[in-house]
């Protein structure tokens, strides 16, 4: 289980036959630096949109930034610093 803010847990089950999810986390701007360095440094694909059809660049969606990859079981992860739909 992974403790995140707010109360809410991450629940992690071990599937031999992963079914891919996409998951959106909401950070602040230091956090999404923070990611966003290491997903850099570790060489790790991403892109600014969830079709990957704008590689290596991060989105400005909601007058915030966002930004997508894969983990290692294809499932989509999403950092974003404004909630979906709040407008610049």
């Amino acid at each position: 289980m992974v403790q995140l803010a707010n109360g809410v847990s991450l629940d992690v089950l071990e599937d031999p036959a992963p079914h891919p999810q996409h998951y959106a986390f909401l950070v602040s701007e230091d956090e999404f630096d923070e990611i966003f360095g290491r997903i850099q440094q570790r060489g790790i694909a991403y892109w600014a949109d969830p079709f990957h059809q704008h590689p290596d660049a991060i989105n400005h969606g909601d007058g915030g930034r966002g930004v997508y990859w894969e983990d290692p079981d294809g499932h989509s992860l999403e950092i974003i610093t404004r909630p979906y739909g709040s407008g610049a």
